[in-house]
């Protein structure tokens, strides 16, 4: 065991913590479980682990002066509108008197798929470029869902050429299904590389619905061949599911041994962030609150923003901001950059 687990296992609350040790023996490995809640009342809980860390010596520095990062990530859930959203972006455009949005809206299905405006990857590419950043993206590769068929990944091959061209990340988005079947995230890991092409290799990873079981899904990501998963964070908050801002690697309790597979613990979820702040205004703010906690801590801030909201007009405000949050903390001279980018520093510089 390196320096920082040591460290960590001094303290039984905080090895506690760090390992996720209430979770085991929880009933997380079915179908039908639910992902682990958060009370909302502590929506900006103390990285206890983290500071842990920092008050015991820990450093942690991304070069260049920059004092934290920023993970950027986006789920792609829909490649095409699902019918609701399309009945009540027609309805919007309509009762605004946008018609030449609401005939785009219409026609996109009749021209043909690569006029979906849910393939809006190169606009928030384009977005982040200006604030110097960069993403990960991560696709569905199982046609199994809990709600319906979403795409087949192999319809968007050119779109995932275009992404990585850019030196953007394309990763997996683990099917509902799949978090605690090795095979399954094999099957779809190697689907993902085969629509990329060109011996291209996918490292990262962010199970559907956040699905997860500790420790089994980390086992099952390592074996698989993956890098590191982004997927271990809440639906329902914001803040530190184990107490860290800073990649870990997990500690499995049963075998007494680090997993092979950085996590990348999410912290700002869109949909979790306005089910807490019911304003523009108080997500933008709330979300502030919770940057500048990671900043303190030299730590990493992921967050995660559906493709969809960019072009879903019902989400404007959630597209605001994460501008607003780019702008944020490009101004504080954070490094904003994708999960591939965090995960390949993290790997190199700090030794779990």
């Amino acid at each position: 065991m390196t320096a920082l687990c040591e460290l960590l296992k001094q303290d039984a609350r905080v090895w506690d913590l760090y390992t996720a040790r209430k979770e085991y023996g929880s009933d997380f490995t079915s179908h039908d479980a639910p992902v682990i809640t958060h009370d909302k009342k502590s929506a900006i809980p103390e990285p206890a682990v983290s500071a842990y860390l920092i008050e015991h010596g820990a450093t942690f520095d991304y070069g260049e002066n920059r004092t934290f990062a920023v993970c950027l990530t986006h789920d792609v859930d829909e490649v095409y509108p699902p019918r609701l959203h399309s009945w009540t972006t027609e309805a919007y455009y309509g009762l605004t008197a946008q018609m030449s949005n609401l005939m785009t809206s219409l026609s996109w299905r009749r021209k043909g798929k690569e006029f979906s405006p849910y393939r809006n990857f190169e606009k928030v590419m384009d977005l982040e470029e200006k604030y110097g950043a960069k993403s990960s993206f991560y696709f569905i590769a199982s046609p199994r869902d809990i709600h319906r068929f979403r795409y087949d990944v192999e319809d968007v091959r050119d779109d995932l050429a275009t992404i990585v061209d850019r030196g953007w990340e394309v990763g997996v988005h683990g099917g509902y299904y799949a978090f605690d079947d090795v095979d399954e995230i094999r099957h779809e890991k190697a689907r993902v590389e085969n629509a990329l092409g060109a011996n291209r290799k996918v490292v990262g990873y962010r199970n559907h619905y956040l699905r997860f079981a500790v420790p089994d899904t980390w086992r099952f990501l390592a074996d698989a061949g993956f890098t590191y998963d982004t997927t271990y964070g809440f639906n329902d908050a914001v803040g530190f599911r184990n107490g860290l801002c800073h990649p870990f690697f997990p500690y499995d309790l049963n075998r007494s041994e680090l997993i092979p597979i950085l996590e990348l613990p999410l912290v700002i979820q869109d949909g979790a962030l306005f089910s807490i702040a019911k304003s523009e205004e108080a997500a933008l703010a709330l979300a502030k609150r919770v940057i500048d906690v990671v900043e303190r801590h030299a730590g990493v801030v992921t967050l995660l923003w559906h493709n969809y909201i960019f072009d879903f007009p019902l989400r404007k405000a959630w597209a605001t901001c994460y501008e607003h949050l780019l702008e944020y903390c490009a101004q504080k001279g954070a490094w904003i950059t994708s999960g591939e980018e965090i995960a390949e520093w993290f790997s190199k510089n700090v030794s779990f």
